[in-house]
């Protein structure tokens, strides 16, 4: 208890007693006592530590040796200052104001006035009508603010659609459609009529993504009496450019962007494009009809600069086009990538789904939709889905993410790459135009080939497992007993634009091991005691069980005859290969070895050795090299495909 005497200290008392070295200071400079520190300083140093790890051959500049490609054309360095933001634009503006660079909205979302967030959309194409509705009810029920449909065959029928939506309240919960012209027509018979549609409505249309993905030529010519019909129901779209389609079969960002805007300029034409028997749209009304999809993957930072550059781009042709600047905002709709999923392994998905629709919401799309992590196994199950919407609301309602709009802005190394990524994505575009536009280039096969180029490039940073896939080409499971789900329909490209995923040859030789019956294995005949020959066994092992091969070890040849296997890979030191290894070689050919392998660097030069494992190899070519071996053209692990 204080006495009563006891006074109370008054704040000028109390800053008395604040000792001199901690007086805070009315100006704090950060790191204001440390020298200043140069780019060439760091470089030194750099260039040092790359030396002493091997490094003789450095480029000009050192960085070069650590930037690393994420897109056709655009690299990102290992260092970004205030100096990478000398060239960039002076204004990027903020958000919700041309050139939308920081996002199409500012506060609150623009068409409901609601508060600042993300759209969370899921798709439904399960073909059994009860089961769709049934997942629709508990999607709405838990999280999900919008649906996507898709219509056709294999999917949800065209005449089921009214039964679907059967207790939807379409006044609050919009509703995008994808399934041309049939699937659009349902739609609008549907809602014919009616002006209170929830704002974010889409007939879905996307001739040139069918174009695109079929390799023939649409009719663009209705577009616009489509448009007027949907303008009559408030805030429903006609238009979706799905980039996706190019994203699919291997296209970087720059070539999706590219691509994207072209489609764009090219329905704003077909949009605006007038006749004494039919009338066009104004330019404002085109940019209303249209809405973009566009993929977001793992690759956190591309995606968010690459959807910013992507405002960035569209706001430039509609100064162009002379679209008032409210009109000109892009909406975006931003899905999960498909090329990034695996079948192998399928929980990983989990992972890579909540990076990308992280990276979704800051980069500052409208609409986002997070695809079930065993998308790529079939259909979805009602867990798979509960999961996908829960991740999308734990980030917006636990995460908080959409409190701050474009929290990556003002970031030297997001603002460089939005700058790469747009002046890229713009230089394709303008070859395309050039090319007479969008369809004329998928006809001509310059975007095949401009996409094939950008997978191309890809694939061997794949093979290589520079770009490693976790759970597949890295830290394999051989256990794993993948989950049942239900076909998906499936429409094959024929003609068009390839579909890929980057997991999609790592997991065929998986397939084919599994399918094998007996599992074909590699032995790894190891030298010396465990904790020299452990790095090298634990990477060799990897390696052969990312092609779906057991790898059962031993000291030497002692275990090869029970591997029951005509392949070995010998694991050691660099000291050790060089006494011995040879010898070992010798010894595993002579007990029935066909092909012999090294975990090491092929400038060893052992003889008797068939070949080498070493971080950088082609993971791929080399387990094809042993699955011939092993499995031989008929695919079974025995007698006639191998040893048994």
């Amino acid at each position: 208890m204080r006495s009563t005497d006891q006074q109370t200290a008054t704040p000028a008392d109390t800053d008395a007693q604040i000792p001199a070295e901690h007086e805070v200071p009315e100006t704090l400079a950060l790191a204001g006592e440390f020298d200043p520190v140069t780019r060439e300083q760091w470089r030194e140093l750099v260039a040092g530590v790359l030396r002493k790890a091997g490094r003789e051959d450095l480029p000009d500049p050192v960085e070069d040796a650590l930037s690393r490609t994420v897109a056709t054309g655009v690299r990102v360095a290992p260092l970004y200052t205030a100096e990478d933001a000398g060239d960039l634009p002076s204004a990027v503006g903020v958000p919700g104001v041309a050139p939308f660079v920081r996002g199409a909205r500012a506060g609150v979302a623009p068409e409901s006035g609601a508060p600042a967030g993300w759209d969370i959309r899921q798709r439904h194409a399960h073909p059994d009508v009860a089961v769709t509705k049934e997942a629709i009810a508990a999607d709405l029920e838990n999280g999900v603010t919008s649906l996507w449909l898709v219509l056709g065959e294999g999917a949800i029928p065209v005449g089921s659609l009214g039964e679907v939506l059967d207790g939807v309240l379409l006044d609050l919960a919009p509703v995008t459609v994808q399934g041309g012209a049939p699937a659009a027509e349902a739609f609008l018979s549907l809602v014919e009529g009616r002006t209170d549609l929830a704002p974010g409505s889409s007939l879905g249309l996307d001739p040139l993504g069918v174009h695109a993905a079929g390799g023939q030529a649409q009719d663009l010519s209705g577009l616009a009496d489509v448009a007027r019909r949907a303008a009559a129901h408030a805030g429903l779209r006609t238009v979706v450019v799905d980039a996706t389609v190019f994203h699919d079969a291997g296209a970087s960002a720059v070539e999706e962007l590219g691509c994207s805007i072209a489609a764009g300029v090219a329905y704003l034409r077909a949009l605006t494009e007038s006749s004494p028997a039919r009338p066009g749209l104004s330019v404002d009304e085109a940019f209303g009809q249209l809405e973009f999809r566009y993929a977001a993957s793992a690759d956190q930072f591309t995606t968010i600069a690459g959807l910013r550059a992507a405002r960035r781009l569209w706001d430039r042709v509609g100064e162009e086009s002379g679209a008032s600047p409210e009109a000109r905002a892009q909406r975006q709709h931003a899905v999960t990538s498909s090329v990034m999923t695996t079948k192998r392994d399928p929980w990983v998905n989990l992972l890579r789904t909540t990076v990308a629709g992280f990276a979704a919401g800051v980069g500052g799309a409208d609409v986002v939709t997070v695809q079930p992590f065993d998308a790529a196994l079939g259909l979805p199950d009602a867990f798979s889905r509960r999961i996908a919407r829960n991740t999308q609301s734990l980030l917006v309602e636990e995460g908080h993410l959409a409190r701050v709009l474009d929290p990556a802005g003002g970031s030297w190394y997001v603002e460089s790459l939005t700058d790469s990524l747009a002046g890229a994505a713009w230089d394709l575009f303008t070859e395309i135009e050039r090319a007479g536009g969008l369809p004329a280039a998928l006809d001509s096969g310059l975007v095949r080939d401009r996409i094939g180029a950008a997978w191309d490039a890809r694939a061997k940073r794949l093979a290589t497992r520079k770009d490693p896939v976790t759970g597949v080409s890295e830290f394999p499971n051989l256990a794993e007993k993948l989950p049942s789900r239900e076909p998906a329909a499936e429409v094959l490209p024929t003609g068009g634009l390839p579909r890929v995923r980057a997991a999609q040859e790592f997991e065929e030789l998986r397939d084919a091991a599994d399918a094998a019956g007996q599992r074909p294995t590699v032995y790894l005949a190891t030298i010396g005691p465990i904790a020299r020959h452990t790095a090298r066994a634990s990477f060799a092992g990897n390696l052969f069980q990312a092609g779906g091969l057991g790898t059962p070890s031993g000291d030497g040849a002692a275990g090869f005859a029970e591997a029951a296997t005509t392949v070995a890979c010998i694991c050691g030191t660099d000291k050790d290969y060089t006494s011995s290894a040879a010898g070992l070689a010798a010894e595993l050919e002579a007990a029935g070895a066909n092909q012999v392998w090294l975990a090491g660097k092929p400038d060893l030069g052992i003889d008797g050795v068939d070949g080498y494992v070493f971080a950088g190899c082609d993971a791929l070519a080399t387990l094809r090299r042993v699955h011939d071996e092993l499995l031989g053209q008929n695919g079974h692990f025995g007698p006639e495909g191998g040893q048994a």
